[in-house]
């Protein structure tokens, strides 16, 4: 049976089965650490609601940093050019980096910034993304922890937007033709 919000959308996934899903990423991370000190790099804005709840998941001595990209318009596709708004407050240089994106997409944004974070020489670099959608993979790329992996549909709701509104949703929505702007 299909759930759907209040505001006519189709909900993909509850917030329950996020929180459960970040839970278990952020158990999963916490092992792969083995103790070690981590940099959590936010993807504005998309990711700040998952990097929140991320952090709270991983049983380490975490930092936060963020970083802002542009690569989408105000409508539903990417431009195909990735543009760095914010670059780090911090050096990363020897520590362990996690880079957390809402979704992993065309691949074009973390690309750009895996091989930008890396010219930093970080000790470790790795890729949580709470979403990932191969089907419009265009950039070569996959994420270390993947929360749920997704058909092509434009996808709304815990950070995502739609021309900057909706991302106070708390479950993840499908955005169909119906609700244009």
């Amino acid at each position: 049976m299909t759930t759907m919000t209040s505001q006519g959308l189709e909900v993909l996934f509850t917030r329950q089965q996020i929180a459960d899903r970040v839970a278990e990423m952020g158990a999963q991370i916490t092992r792969d650490l083995k103790g070690e000190r981590l940099v959590m790099v936010g993807v504005l804005k998309g990711a700040a609601p998952f990097l929140a709840d991320l952090a709270r998941a991983i049983e380490a001595d975490a930092t936060f940093d963020f970083v802002a990209t542009s690569s989408y318009g105000i409508g539903q596709r990417s431009s195909g050019a990735v543009k760095l708004i914010k670059d780090l407050d911090e050096p990363i240089e020897g520590k362990n980096v996690l880079v957390v994106e809402d979704i992993l997409d065309t691949g074009l944004t973390l690309a750009y910034l895996r091989k930008h974070f890396l010219q930093q020489h970080p000790k470790s670099l790795r890729i949580a993304a709470l979403l990932d959608k191969p089907s419009r993979r265009i950039e070569k790329i996959e994420a270390d922890y993947v929360g749920f992996s997704i058909p092509n549909q434009f996808v709304i709701g815990y950070g995502m937007d739609y021309a900057e509104r909706y991302r106070n949703l708390p479950d993840i929505c499908i955005l169909g033709p119906e609700h244009p702007e």
